[in-house]
């Protein structure tokens, strides 16, 4: 039964349902695998693994004669539902507010400390599994040793011999069926193994969220073949494959219910799983994670190469951690979109409907005190994580953000009202898995930040612009920005030469010189959060244009706003000013580019429309430079990208290519690991997503109206190449093929509506109207060749 094989016949996704007549891009990919490649097992936690299904991860090491899976549950976190008021806030609000009105912004930076909160709590590990193999493995042919991540199937699977003895382990996590699962075989039976399992601390009287991992073994020849050892340990003989099988559950049911309270039970739900899985052989579980994992995977497909009759060089054994420290020199297309995948991959493996929002390191986790607690941070880290699902064909994968929105719209109320005095709802900075809404603990300069609900918010929008949904954007979308914009509309407060401000105010994680010569980091309507507010109020109106709405007295509130928002402003250098006063800058080169949030991912910046202020913003790049972590890496490559210079997209692109070394990671700024995550140091995965949806943007770009095709291709570096399954706002689906720098064939379709678009390319543009349920193929002139049904 285990030896079948499935031939699967699968549905067709967005990326095959158009083809170009020249074929340059499509048929040298065979030759490119989309894998992460490794000669030797894994040193470090970096070299390791990852596989995910949204909800359970692991990562793998691929050790030979001892192997470590660290394993991971996206509801493992400390503490329990939390106060995030404060109860003394409104006084201290009014005494920094007046120290701004003042100009005293060093005394209202340390006042402030006053409205700041406590650290959030904290994401943890479920455990690790652990294999040991006799002492002949010690012998293994190093020469012969493979340990691979296959992006196409999500699966890992290490390979190597022993004497003649061929060895293989597989490695992949399900969603449909909640499980993760793995294989080791042999091609010679009899071949010896035992697993330690991990340690369980038991504990009376819990408060916390309580879990239960069970974990089952299956092997061929019978339970005559198992020993338990020492009531730990099992000991596994002469067989001839072996299949594990691990469920995990926790007690956490949402954020709002003490663990105590409770009424899960994560044993008996581990139990059930269990044998639901069991109706199934490993090779019909292997199946049903390919097809629900493809299906997803399948939807965009990306070709780059450097010359028209150029074949994808045959990677062989060469590492993956090899490939990126070569990169520098050759440049390698496929090495791009090895990464530009990669993202997707580890959207899928940790964000799907009904779990928890990607955190700072994904789901993938191995310490008791991660860096930054593994915490969602609002102030662009877990909107980074989101950037690539909408425009790379992952709708479902951000569920889980609009999920959590609404659990911090909930705790959000409660802050705003005793906090702020204010209606609505808001949250800060940083948050956790039970919807932290209040400031971080610490200084001003990071923790008092009031827009990160407001940033969410935009991304509910923005999925309306892509997806059309109207159900979603009255039931879902409308409430949560109803209740982000009262509170902005509270938070606003008349100031200087008549227009509306945020007081107090800061710039994520940024400080200034005040005119007093003292370092201070609050101040008043910074620019970052004018762009956010001027984002949301637009997205607003714009929704209630749909449902019906614009005659409500808040949309009214809002019109009548808009016009008193402070304008983004030039400062003396001919940069972006940061702040409502151009105040000195101790760290032109700071890693955070808020002021730019207007630019990218915001859209009151833009080529056509405000050729001044995008002057201003190529100065502001300019200016800011090159280093910065990985995150700040692939925001600068979007911004360049939404600038339309091709030539500074490209560099931030190449400049991410920069393998680091784990025992000396303080020497980096941003990079690769050796299995492609993102460094900020440490590992953040912001970046990877960030990666993905740049590259994105460098190839298309869209508003409702406008459809922009390559606009910034770095036509010296990617020639010749091809993209299939791009989704643009509007509803509208995207494929483009290239060649030798210039567009050849690009096709568009809609399922949702008609709609008209206007496209753009290279300084020609021509509108075109896309009718529902046809596939339309265009050439290098914008004139339509060809339709068919798309059904």
């Amino acid at each position: 039964m285990e030896d079948c094989e499935w031939v699967l016949v699968k549905e067709p996704t967005d990326r095959d349902i158009w083809s170009p007549s020249l074929k340059n891009g499509e048929e040298s990919s065979s030759s490119r695998p989309l894998e992460i490649r490794f000669n030797e097992a894994a040193k470090h936690w970096t070299d390791a693994l990852p596989i995910g299904n949204g909800r359970l991860g692991a990562m793998i090491w691929g050790g030979v004669s001892s192997e470590i899976l660290n394993l991971n549950e996206d509801t493992l976190w400390t503490g329990t539902p939390g106060d995030y008021t404060k109860p003394e806030a409104p006084k201290s609000l009014a005494e920094v507010r007046k120290l701004v009105d003042n100009g005293q912004y060093a005394e209202a930076t340390e006042a402030a400390v006053q409205l700041t909160d406590n650290s959030p709590d904290v994401y943890q590990l479920l455990g690790d599994i652990k294999l040991e193999f006799d002492d002949s493995h010690g012998t293994f042919q190093e020469e012969k040793y493979e340990r691979v991540l296959d992006l196409d199937t999500a699966t890992v699977k290490v390979n190597y011999s022993v004497g003649d003895v061929e060895f293989a382990r597989e490695y992949f996590a399900s969603n449909p069926d909640q499980v993760i699962a793995a294989k080791v075989s042999a091609n010679k039976p009899g071949c010896p193994g035992k697993r330690k399992p991990p340690k369980v601390d038991a504990n009376d009287n819990p408060k916390g969220i309580q879990f239960t991992a069970i974990l089952d073994l299956q092997i061929s020849g019978g339970s005559d073949n198992l020993q338990v050892l020492d009531n730990r340990r099992f000991r596994v003989e002469h067989c001839d494959w072996a299949i594990i099988l691990l469920v995990a559950s926790s007690s956490f049911n949402g954020p709002f219910i003490k663990p105590a309270d409770s009424k899960r039970d994560p044993k008996s739900e581990c139990s059930s799983m269990l044998n639901s899985i069991k109706k199934f052989s490993y090779s019909e579980l292997y199946a049903r994670h390919l097809d629900d994992y493809q299906k997803l995977f399948h939807r965009v497909s990306l070709q780059l190469s450097k010359s028209s009759d150029s074949v994808a060089k045959e990677s062989g054994r060469v590492s993956t951690a090899d490939r990126v420290k070569s990169f520098k020199t050759d440049e390698d297309p496929s090495l791009v979109e090895l990464l530009f995948q990669y993202g997707r991959y580890l959207l899928i493996a940790c964000s799907r409907p009904g779990t928890q929002p990607a955190n700072l390191q994904g789901i993938w986790n191995c310490m008791l005190e991660p860096p930054w607690d593994c915490a969602p941070h609002l102030n662009i880290n877990l909107q980074m994580n989101y950037w690539p699902a909408l425009s790379c064909n992952l709708k479902e994968c951000q569920e889980p953000l609009y999920d959590y929105t609404t659990s911090l719209s909930l705790s959000g109320c409660k802050t705003a009202k005793v906090n702020y005095e204010a209606s609505g709802w808001v949250a800060h900075q940083v948050s956790d898995i039970w919807a932290k809404t209040s400031p971080d603990r610490g200084q001003a300069v990071w923790a008092l930040w009031q827009m990160g609900g407001a940033w969410i918010c935009t991304h509910l929008w923005e999925h309306y612009t892509y997806t059309l949904d109207k159900a979603f954007l009255a039931n879902k979308t409308y409430p949560l920005l109803e209740g982000c914009t009262s509170f902005l509309l509270d938070w606003l407060i008349e100031g200087r030469g008549g227009y509306l401000e945020t007081n107090p105010s800061t710039s994520p994680e940024h400080a200034f010189i005040a005119p007093d010569g003292k370092a201070a980091s609050v101040s008043y309507s910074s620019t970052m959060d004018m762009s956010i507010i001027k984002e949301v109020f637009s997205d607003i109106v714009s929704a209630a244009e749909v449902l019906g709405k614009s005659d409500d007295d808040l949309i009214k509130r809002v019109l009548k706003a808009q016009p008193h928002l402070c304008p983004t402003r030039i400062a003396r250098d001919g940069s972006i000013m940061e702040w409502a006063q151009d105040f000195e800058d101790p760290e032109i080169h700071h890693r955070h580019v808020s002021h730019l949030f207007g630019l990218f991912p915001g859209h009151t910046i833009g080529v056509r429309g405000t050729p001044a202020l995008c002057k201003a913003a190529d100065y502001t790049l300019y200016k800011r430079g090159e280093e910065g972590p990985g995150w700040s890496t692939t925001w600068k490559t979007a911004l360049w990208a939404r600038l339309h210079n091709s030539e500074h997209a490209y560099r931030m692109v190449k400049h991410l290519f920069d393998l680091v070394d784990p025992d000396h990671e303080a020497n980096f700024e941003g990079g690769l690991y050796s299995n492609l995550f993102t460094a900020h140091p440490p590992f953040q995965i912001d970046a990877n997503f960030g990666f993905s949806a740049a590259v994105a943007e460098m190839l298309v770009q869209s508003t409702m109206r406008d459809l922009y095709l390559l606009p910034a291709l770095p036509r010296d570096k990617w020639p010749n190449g091809c993209v299939k399954g791009l989704k643009a706002r509007g509803g509208v689906t995207v494929s483009i093929c290239w060649n030798e720098g210039d567009l050849h064939e690009f096709g568009l379709w809609s399922n949702g509506r008609t709609t008209t678009k206007r496209l753009h390319y290279r300084g020609r543009s021509i509108a075109t109207k896309i009718l529902t349920g046809k596939v339309y193929t265009f050439n290098k002139q914008l004139n339509c060749v060809k339709t068919y049904a798309l059904f």
